[in-house]
């Protein structure tokens, strides 16, 4: 935090941050914290009267029995203002000083200073009107002796984010328990969406009414979560993936987090979200500073919209992987833990033939992890596996024109481990006797200097000694009694700080390095992981049934080129479902493709196919990984369609999905989103789907059909007749 603010209030100061479709308007007159007039849809240049009347009609009136001042709703709401909602910063100095009340001691906009005259504006300048822009805001509060900066910032894509720094500027410790930052939507959002879960059942979506009062979503599991929000999203009720204006967030943090809603019955409504603090966990002495996590807001007509806005902001990143995602095979439901030289070696030679371009070797490869109960924790090559160590099969790998990958579980160690018998000091645990074991495992306290040096130093021994381009780094347990240190402190804050340093230590030692968040699958999506990771694990479950849903619903947040979905053996290794090649090929066609599963045992057919599906892939990777996802609401459930579409609107990729079997005997009409209403586009069915009809297609499903994309959005076609838990993919593609 800086400490070069100016000692004197910014006081009549407007700021306005635009998009095409978005607005940001902040108001920082009266010395007082920023104050969101407006977040929602763009409004157009704004002079300084229209800026007033829009404060002005803004003001909400004295309902009876509340303060005598207009109340102020906050980027970090006080109750020392009347604020009578949950309080944007919550804490104490041993029970005093626990209602701050902050003054404004400087404003900069992309790190230029206002007040001074050396910023954008000239000095006195009453409104700030820019495109996409930062707002770094510093205060003070003297009697509570703490300082606060706040950021806020509005992204080309149209989302915003914020996030706020407390730092003691007193003598004396200060507990914090809470720092939430809070952005306001208006009260016709009276309807809410999140999602829920459990192990290989992600993203599962719910809906509930809102009335007065919060709807709180809590994650205590001290990762992201497998039942984790994910997204909050707001808006009037009905609104689905095209239509209602909405308004989400997301809090960019990989541990205990809160996603929360709230309605006081003053007639406000409110987003707010942060970290999840145990109690004691952070404790600030003199000059210290804690900082919140960014959260994240979207704003739209549509969910569609958010996720566009969540996509556009992540493929803009300086990180974002450019290169083609390589189709990779992990050999975990091929051969689990009985690993060898000479079946890998085969394994490799059948995924290079179907096209196959990275190949990860998962769990069982070091010190004695014959199964899932010893071993966790020793990260030496087993020599019982693999006597010459790894080099013979990453030689032949690399020898195919593959990368090789590698599993690795650095935050966890199985008590029956060399690790654990050296260091039993090193496992977290909130009492003297260690925590009920998840998985038979327990979790390193990577905030111990000494624990966090052996797992780094024995990584990049492996990097350094290996020719390896990717690390699938998996999670299995919860954060369970997490304690850090000889007291035993609540340790999930850093435990998650220590993660983010290790991954990041270990991507400067190896440039160009890939990493997977794996965590029980879906365990750790999220924002912050995000930032230095290139994919995410979106669930163990391979079953495209559920992995439809699975993939389609975390695209709320993620772009498809970063959810990793393979085509796995059949039956399922979870469900035990058994379902045709084409289905499980085309769901895994619309993420980042692989394949999990025993080739070597296919049929010389089966292999035949799936090297058309991964060649399909590789032919239409480009669109699917950077084009604009639309999914559609269709008048049956038992079927679902989505899409992606270019950019410049020329072409447009969609999966059908017969879930079930339909109230009807015909899908009927579909619609096809997304497309430009003044172009005509050439619909054809994918060759590879052909083979999943029902037998009886119609003319145009046999050899295509030329319609406008007004015709085929609003209108739209009869859909092939298909088998349940089966898929067909159509391709649109503009012929003017």
């Amino acid at each position: 935090m800086s400490s070069s603010t100016v000692d004197h209030a910014v006081v009549d100061l407007g700021i306005v941050l635009q998009t095409e479709d978005v607005a940001l308007v902040l108001d920082i007159r009266g010395g007082g914290l920023p104050e969101v007039v407006h977040w929602g849809a763009a409004c157009g240049p704004l002079d300084a009267a229209s800026f007033d009347a829009l404060t002005r009609t803004g003001v909400f009136p004295d309902a009876g029995s509340e303060v005598d001042a207009v109340v102020p709703v906050s980027l970090l709401p006080e109750l020392s203002r009347g604020w009578s909602g949950t309080p944007g910063i919550s804490g104490s100095r041993d029970g005093a000083h626990w209602s701050p009340r902050f003054e404004v001691t400087g404003v900069r906009v992309d790190g230029a200073p206002l007040e001074d005259g050396s910023g954008p504006v000239p000095t006195g300048r009453r409104l700030v009107s820019l495109g996409p822009a930062s707002v770094q805001v510093s205060a003070r509060d003297d009697e509570a002796q703490l300082e606060l900066e706040l950021d806020v910032e509005l992204i080309a894509s149209g989302a915003i984010r914020t996030r706020a720094a407390l730092r003691n500027a007193g003598d004396d410790g200060y507990a914090l328990d809470a720092l939430l930052p809070t952005l306001p939507v208006p009260l016709e959002a009276d309807e809410a969406l999140d999602f829920a879960g459990r192990w290989a059942v992600e993203r599962v979506p719910q809906r509930r009414r809102l009335g007065v009062g919060a709807h709180r979503r809590e994650n205590r599991r001290g990762r992201t979560g497998l039942g984790s929000a994910l997204v909050l999203a707001v808006g009037r009720h009905g609104f689905d993936e095209a239509s209602g204006e909405v308004w989400g967030i997301h809090v960019g943090w990989s541990g205990d987090h809160v996603h929360q809603v709230e309605r006081v019955a003053e007639g406000r409504q409110v987003l707010a979200g942060g970290e999840l603090l145990r109690p004691g966990e952070i404790r600030l002495g003199a000059g210290e500073e804690y900082r919140s996590p960014w959260l994240y807001g979207f704003h739209g007509q549509g969910l569609d919209a958010l996720a566009a806005q969540s996509h556009r902001m992540l493929r803009a990143r300086p990180q974002h992987p450019l290169s083609p995602r390589p189709v990779t095979l992990n050999v975990w439901e091929a051969v689990y833990f009985d690993q060898n030289e000479r079946d890998l070696v085969e394994l490799a030679d059948a995924a290079a033939s179907v096209g196959v371009e990275r190949f990860v070797l998962d769990d069982g490869w070091f010190g004695a992890r014959r199964n899932d109960r010893a071993g966790l924790g020793d990260w030496t090559v087993s020599p019982e596996v693999w006597p010459q160590g790894l080099h013979p099969l990453i030689d032949h790998v690399r020898g195919l024109g593959m990368q090789f990958g590698l599993w690795v579980e650095p935050e966890m160690v199985n008590p029956d481990s060399d690790l654990a018998r050296a260091h039993p000091d090193w496992i977290m645990s909130a009492r003297s006797e260690w925590p009920l074991t998840g998985r038979h495992q327990q979790v390193l306290d990577l905030a111990n200097p000494a624990c966090y040096a052996h797992v780094r130093d024995a990584l990049i021994a492996l990097l350094d000694e290996y020719d390896i381009a990717y690390l699938k780094w998996d999670h299995n347990r919860d954060l369970v009694e997490a304690g850090t240190g000889s007291r035993r402190a609540p340790g999930v804050h850093g435990q998650t700080l220590a993660f983010y340093a290790l991954v990041d230590e270990l991507k400067r030692h190896q440039p160009g390095l890939e990493i997977e968040s794996c965590s029980s699958g879906g365990g750790r999506v999220d924002l912050g992981v995000l930032e230095r990771t290139d994919r995410v694990w979106g669930s163990d479950d391979n079953d495209p049934l559920e992995r439809r849903r699975i993939n389609a619903w975390t695209a709320q947040l993620v772009p498809p080129e970063l959810i990793g979905a393979h085509i796995a053996s059949a039956p399922s290794h979870v469900t035990g479902r058994t379902h045709t090649l084409a289905f499980r090929a085309s769901v895994a066609l619309f993420g980042h493709l692989g394949v999990e599963a025993d080739i070597r045992r296919w049929s010389d057919e089966e292999r035949a196919q799936l090297a058309e599906w991964i060649a399909l892939h590789k032919r239409e990777r480009a669109l699917l990984h950077g084009g604009r996802m639309v999914r559609a609401q269709t008048p049956d459930p038992a079927f679902a369609l989505q899409g992606v579409i270019a950019e410049h609107g020329g072409r447009g990729l969609y999966l059908f999905t017969a879930l079930a079997v339909g109230a009807t005997a015909t899908a009927g009409r579909f619609r096809l989103p997304g497309l430009d209403d003044g172009r005509r586009y050439r619909v054809e069915i994918e060759p590879l789907s052909l083979r999943g009809l029902a037998g009886n297609a119609a003319a145009w499903q046999r050899d295509g059909v030329e319609l406008t994309g007004r015709i085929l959005g609003r209108i739209g076609i009869v859909m092939p007749s298909v088998h349940p838990e089966t898929a067909v993919i159509l391709r649109a593609t503009a012929v003017d």
